[in-house]
């Protein structure tokens, strides 16, 4: 595995079954036990009423593009060998976003409600990225 020069997740206690999800290639999501409420970013409480009865459940992987952007230049740092490259926030089926990169994909195909699905980027032997990809229909 080649040196990843870029910024890496440091997981939290209440994150970490998150980065052990994906070292696996499989996206869990937090959902409250009360409420039951899907969750995203990790939490300790429930968002929606505090509770601490909190699960961790598979993902489909599968959502929509709820906005995006497009980077075509940037200060001189590890990400300038990636340019240009998109970062969105995807809308997953389970009703949850979260931010990604979009890949597999030039930028100028890229738009809201295009339909996407999780691929994961081993970028460590301790971290492995989710990203998305449109899906081919």
């Amino acid at each position: 595995m080649k040196v990843y020069k870029k910024p890496l997740p440091e997981p939290t206690p209440w994150s970490k079954p998150f980065w052990e999800g994906c070292k696996k290639h499989e996206l869990l999501i937090q959902k409250c036990q009360d409420c039951r409420e899907f969750i995203f970013y990790p939490k300790m409480f429930c968002p929606s009423c505090l509770s601490s009865n909190i699960g961790w459940v598979r993902a489909k992987g599968r959502g929509k593009v709820y906005s995006y952007m497009a980077v075509h230049s940037y200060q001189p740092t590890g990400f300038e060998d990636d340019i240009p490259y998109v970062v969105a926030i995807i809308e997953l089926e389970e009703g949850i976003r979260m931010m990604s990169n979009i890949v597999e994909c030039p930028p100028e195909k890229v738009k809201c409600d295009m339909e996407v699905e999780v691929v994961f980027k081993d970028v460590t032997e301790k971290i492995t990225l989710p990203n998305f990809r449109p899906i081919s229909t």
